[in-house]
Order: C-alpha cells, then structure tokens, then sequence
C-alpha cells in the first residue's frame, strides 16, 4: 500500500501526523517563516492534502496552537492529587508543569511566538481560554484545602500561583542558552536539572504557607 493510500485510510493518523510536523516547523520558524510546502515536503505528502485536512496555513496553525495547549491540559487531568496534603499537592503539580515544558519545548516557543504576536492567532481559538480553566480549578481546591487547614495564606488565588509556576517553568526552556550561556551551564543536565525541579515546589510551597507555618516549618 502507498503512503497516500495508507492516508486516504486513517485520516486521523495522517491528521495527527501533518500536527507533528507542523508543530516542528512553526516552532523553528514561526509563522511568518513556515511553509506549508516544506510541512508537505517532511511529511511526504502534499499540499493540496493539507489544505483538504486544515483548509490553509492559518488555519493549520491555530491546529497546532490548540493542540499545544491541549498537551498541558491533558498532563494537568492524568494527575491524582485529592489524596495529597495540599503542600504536596501543589508540589507535585509544579514538579508536573516543569517536566511537560522541559519535555515539550516546542510548546514554549509556540507561545513566545504567538507573544511576538500580540497573542493576534490564540484569540481566535475560542476552546483555549475554556481549556485554562480546569488547571484554575485543580489548584482552586488545592488552595481551598490548604486554607481550611491553617497551612496556606488567604490572599493568595489559583491564578497567582498558575502565573508563578508557568513563569518559572518557561524560563527554564525559553532562556537555556542564553543564561546557560552566560552562565556555563547546562539547565537540563542533572544534577542542575534535578536541583531546579525540586526548587519550584519549594518556591511556591514556602510563598503559600502562613506566617505561622513558616515560623514553625524549621
């Protein structure tokens, strides 16, 4: 069977394969620099096929963003924390957000690009800010049990530390070889990249305890 005939077969695979490659292109290139016809070229298959799957560049691009933010989202689901002490809850769910981007920079520079953007693609996506708000809601409960226990300060929401975990968990991909560089270092070998892992549960546990917690965790 030819490789168009195995697509023409499992539109979904050929769907989820044009995605794979259209990620690392975006990724590399950004909008503006990607081509269609070199996505068609990795993936040995055709740009009149693309168009028939994604109705154009634009369109498969937004494809490529949704599914990015998909790919945290669905990390985020997969993870039991209800049986947790809220401290350790949260740590494993900042633990969690600093092994997906380590593991998926492409996902960062997707985001740093559609930044340089002005954010112009993702507003047209609909889906994404409804896909936001189950990570809210996972540390909305987390945050609520800490409270109610004594351990966590109350004028501290989900959303501030979402922001303070993604922003740490970013810089860890978006700067590596600048502050490596500066630095001689390298952030994603071990022991440095273990150190760093551990570093971001501490940060946001340390920041959420009481006065008293804090006082007495010593």
């Amino acid at each position: 069977m030819t490789d168009a005939a195995a697509r023409q077969r499992d539109p979904e695979r050929t769907r989820a394969e044009l995605l794979d490659v259209a990620t690392e292109v975006f990724a590399e290139q950004g909008y503006s620099g990607a081509r269609v016809d070199d996505i068609a070229d990795r993936t040995r298959t055709t740009k009149r096929m693309i168009y028939y799957y994604f109705g154009g560049k634009e369109q498969l691009y937004l494809a490529v963003l949704e599914r990015a933010y998909r790919g945290i989202r669905e990390a985020e689901r997969v993870i039991h924390v209800g049986d947790l002490a809220p401290a350790d809850a949260i740590r494993r769910l900042a633990e969690l957000t600093y092994d997906h981007h380590v593991r998926h920079s492409a996902f960062i520079r997707l985001v740093m690009i559609e930044n340089i953007h002005r954010g112009e693609f993702i507003r047209r996506i609909d889906a994404i800010r409804e896909l936001g708000q189950p990570a809210v809601g996972l540390l909305d409960e987390i945050l609520q049990r800490g409270r109610a226990e004594g351990l966590f300060r109350p004028d501290v929401d989900a959303f501030d530390v979402h922001m303070l975990i993604s922003s740490y968990c970013v810089f860890q991909v978006a700067n590596q070889y600048t502050f490596g560089f500066l630095f001689d270092r390298d952030l994603h070998a071990a022991p440095l990249s273990d150190h760093l892992r551990s570093m971001i549960g501490d940060i946001v546990v340390s920041w959420l305890r009481t006065p008293a917690e804090a006082g007495g965790a010593g």
